[in-house]
């Protein structure tokens, strides 16, 4: 591993690609992170990709009725997410259960971590009475992030607030924060707000090596940076803001909304559909599509 924590070692495709695991129904809840935002695919419903496409797409291996829906929609408060997509998970009726929220809540000073985690207990427990597994994301450091980097002590709050949940709930955690490749910026878009396809990727590993389910992810061997100057950089900072930050703000605060967006795959399905063969995405990687 170096300094930026990239596992520089190769890892070829477990023997028979994934191995058995108890699961044949996987539900995923959230917001842009759980949709994918920053990873576009066009063969992937939404035209987009993400950590729990790629977490699906492993876990499907050698299950041939394992079905995966994914009811994530970019820009909701955690306690949208919690109203709109509880219900429809449990009709769906999982046995694995992935739910990741708050970012956006936090983006703004005023925002209360334990009474947005006093929200994220209730429904944890209303979800875990599936007896589904549940798998509950901490949210990733922030610290090195101009303009809302003033946040991170309230991500810390609230991510120990998760760690109690998931004790409570007898939920996995899957901890972006420990995941300290994040620190490095090619695992983001360029807006800075959402994770790049090598982020999603490190991510996506990151999910099946805490269920303990072998697959064929491996870590790759990012480009590296161009040298840059303090001064260069933060040119770079200001333009960011102005054209990625603000508006962003923005269109929360006057609750603006471009479309009336829907679910990513509301319904629980073959995680291949029509014209994608089992294991389309198998193997590809970042670089490679």
């Amino acid at each position: 591993m170096n300094a930026s924590g990239f596992r520089l070692e190769s890892r070829g495709p477990v023997e028979g690609m994934a191995g058995p695991h108890p699961w044949s129904r996987f539900v995923a809840l959230g917001d842009s992170f759980t949709e994918g935002v920053g990873d576009p695919e066009p063969r992937s419903p939404g035209g987009l990709r993400g950590w729990a496409d790629r977490v699906a797409e492993e876990l499907s291996v050698g299950h041939e009725d394992f079905a995966y829906a994914n009811l994530a929609v970019r820009g909701l408060l955690l306690e949208q997410i919690l109203d709109q997509q509880t219900g429809p998970a449990m009709a769906l009726k999982p046995d694995l259960i992935a739910l990741s929220g708050g970012g956006n809540d936090l983006v703004f000073r005023g925002t209360d971590p334990d009474k947005l985690a006093a929200k994220l207990d209730a429904a944890v427990g209303l979800l875990s009475s599936t007896g589904a597994t549940m798998v509950l994301f901490t949210g990733p450091d922030w610290g090195g992030t101009p303009m809302i980097g003033h946040n991170r002590a309230k991500v810390a709050i609230f991510n120990e607030n998760i760690r109690t949940i998931a004790h409570r709930h007898d939920a996995v955690i899957a901890d972006l924060w420990a995941l300290r490749a994040l620190t490095d910026p090619r695992m983001w878009d360029p807006d800075r707000l959402h994770f790049s396809p090598l982020g999603y990727h490190t991510i996506a590993m990151m999910v099946l090596d805490t269920l303990n389910v072998p697959h064929t992810l491996r870590p790759l061997r990012p480009k590296a940076l161009p040298d840059s100057s303090w001064r260069h950089a933060r040119a770079e900072d200001l333009v960011w803001a102005r054209k990625y930050l603000v508006p962003w703000v923005l269109r929360r605060i006057r609750h603006e909304t471009e479309e009336e967006l829907q679910a990513k795959r509301p319904v629980a399905g073959p995680v291949f559909g029509a014209g994608m063969p089992p294991g389309t995405f198998i193997g590809t990687h970042p670089q490679d599509l």
